[in-house]
């Protein structure tokens, strides 16, 4: 392949802590004639350095890192680099998390589980300077922007910040208060402050009530 073709693909970064997800989409992307993988990176600190290095035009980011959340990575990524178009692609449900994607700079939320064409379609979509959601969750936006009125998709867990989302996941993927910090770059007090807002805010008893909500949550269509 001569380097003329090649710098005239779109350049996309890839940022998931699963190589299997990675290399999956590398093969897909790569088997486009007009696309290409710059990158890959697992954790939020290596993915700011390769954004620095490689320019890509797009970074297909998931919610969650072994090291860093994908949400405040999506911030940070773009105060480093405006013209970055930044794809969320995630297996956590998107009536809890296509919005907040969106309202952090993604221009696009798409499931893990969706088909590879519309995982394609969603990548082109952005690129092209669109914003890509499902079907059924561009219906749920637009009906809410209507009526102002809650849909039968809302959640309680709605009424959780960025932060607080970020740190409730963490709780529902087993992860104790000290594991929790370090992921986040937060101090344990820090920490222990937030379960108790997610607490508060979801109308929980204790610790052991929380848990238990966020094992919850973390279960397809609950």
């Amino acid at each position: 392949m001569s380097t003329e073709n090649v710098s005239s693909k779109r350049r996309i970064l890839l940022i998931d802590d699963h190589p299997i997800v990675r290399q999956g989409l590398r093969r897909l992307i790569d088997d486009q004639s007009d696309l290409v993988v710059c990158g890959e990176a697992e954790t939020a600190f290596k993915a700011v350095e390769l954004t620095e290095a490689l320019k890509p035009d797009l970074a297909i980011v998931d919610l969650s890192l072994n090291e860093g959340d994908g949400l405040e990575l999506t911030k940070q990524l773009l105060l480093l680099d405006a013209k970055l178009v930044v794809l969320v692609l995630s297996m956590h449900d998107e009536s809890l998390y296509a919005e907040r994607s969106l309202r952090a700079g993604a221009a696009g939320y798409v499931m893990k589980q969706a088909p590879q064409d519309e995982v394609m379609n969603a990548i082109r979509q952005v690129l092209r300077g669109e914003t890509y959601l499902s079907q059924k969750m561009t219906s749920r936006l637009l009906k809410a922007i209507r009526g102002g009125q809650a849909t039968e998709d809302d959640s309680p867990l709605n009424r959780l910040t960025d932060r607080e989302m970020q740190v409730f996941r963490l709780i529902g993927q087993g992860h104790g208060g000290s594991a929790i910090a370090d992921a986040l770059y937060l101090s344990p007090r820090t920490v222990e402050s937030h379960k108790e807002h997610i607490k508060t805010k979801l109308n929980l008893s204790n610790n052991a009530e929380l848990l238990q909500y966020a094992i919850e949550a973390r279960r397809p269509n609950s």
